[in-house]
């Protein structure tokens, strides 16, 4: 799902707030331009605040989606390694309640690099829905799913699964219980929240019954956790960038990559992890009919990840209508695998 936007010919209509861009006069012969993207109204949007601002979504595009890749491979970023490691334990547990014929939904599935712990231990499943948004790496990687589990239905679906309205199952298949995954602790990038109404629509879709399998970063060592953000090999500040590549390539910007920083913090009182491009020297910056004058110093905030407690995130799931059944951590809080079960549609 991407979306490519030709620099348009005729001004876009403004997004709801533009107080501190200007709209830029460019002569040319009148067309009808399609209505702007959700790409372009967040960007548009996003860069017009006092704290200018993205959503992180769009920092998964294709090439975003591979440098994320690779930054789970860095020895700053424990999540994936410490995920897999509970997955690998986890899984007959989760397999046995999830009972024989179970349809597995994984949300974000970017690599599906995880995903065989979890179908490889299930009973005959019934079907698997992979739920990514960017489209070329959701192909990219279902077709060795396919091969490895060749009688297995697969249903990709390309969304943002934040706005799911329908939990898809692969064509034919009714399956039995329904089982969420949602690793790599993904839902830490939304403010608790916009989590808690996420985790009440997941209910409501997959119905009473329904397991969730979630990966989530307890971890509150705020070295640990600006080194993971911000590993040494600069891959994670390519990752960053990346959103600035893809607004020239999209939305006919003209940001210089090179003058902008890549900046991790960890705020205590959230707390969260927050990402941020820093400006490293004063410039007027072009998206599509729009200008914005960038000051040194001043930064585009790109993501959060949120860091709750144990209690903090167990009291959400549970006003959400989500009780947990069994979870998987080390003797320090750091990060955890938990298995819910849907109790309460709500």
């Amino acid at each position: 799902m991407h979306a490519h936007t030709a620099a348009a010919a005729t001004r876009l209509p403004p997004p709801v707030n533009l107080a501190r861009a200007r709209p830029v006069v460019r002569s040319a012969a009148h067309r009808v331009e399609p209505p702007p993207s959700r790409f372009a109204l967040d960007v548009l949007e996003g860069l017009a605040q006092r704290q200018r601002s993205i959503p992180c979504t769009w920092l998964y595009d294709h090439r975003g989606s591979q440098l994320f890749e690779q930054i789970t491979e860095v020895p700053e970023y424990y999540p994936t390694r410490t995920e897999i490691g509970w997955l690998r334990r986890a899984a007959p547990d989760i397999a046995a309640a999830a009972g024989s014929g179970a349809v597995v939904f994984e949300l974000g599935s970017g690599s599906s690099r995880k995903t065989p712990l979890v179908l490889g231990a299930l009973d005959r499943p019934a079907g698997y829905v992979p739920i990514d948004i960017s489209e070329r790496f959701l192909g990219e990687s279902v077709r060795p799913l396919a091969a490895r589990f060749p009688g297995l239905p697969i249903h990709p679906v390309v969304a943002d699964f934040n706005e799911l309205q329908a939990l898809p199952l692969p064509p034919g298949v009714r399956g039995g219980r329904r089982v969420i995954f949602f690793p790599g602790g993904t839902i830490g990038n939304l403010d608790p929240e916009d989590a808690a109404r996420l985790l009440e629509r997941l209910g409501r879709l997959a119905g009473l019954g329904a397991m969730l399998v979630v990966g989530i970063d307890h971890t509150r060592d705020p070295a640990a956790l600006v080194a993971a953000y911000d590993d040494r090999a600069g891959i994670t500040a390519a990752f960053n960038k990346n959103l600035l590549a893809r607004i020239n390539r999209e939305l006919d910007g003209d940001f210089d990559l090179d003058a902008y920083t890549h900046r991790a913090r960890f705020d205590a009182a959230e707390p969260r992890v927050e990402m941020y491009l820093v400006a490293t020297r004063a410039q007027r910056v072009h998206v599509l009919d729009w200008a914005y004058d960038i000051a040194a110093g001043e930064s585009i905030h790109t993501e959060n990840a949120y860091k709750p407690s144990l209690f903090q995130f167990l009291a959400l799931a549970h006003r959400s209508g989500w009780a947990q059944r069994r979870l998987w951590m080390g003797e320090t809080p750091g990060y955890a695998l938990h298995l819910l079960e849907n109790v309460l549609v709500l």
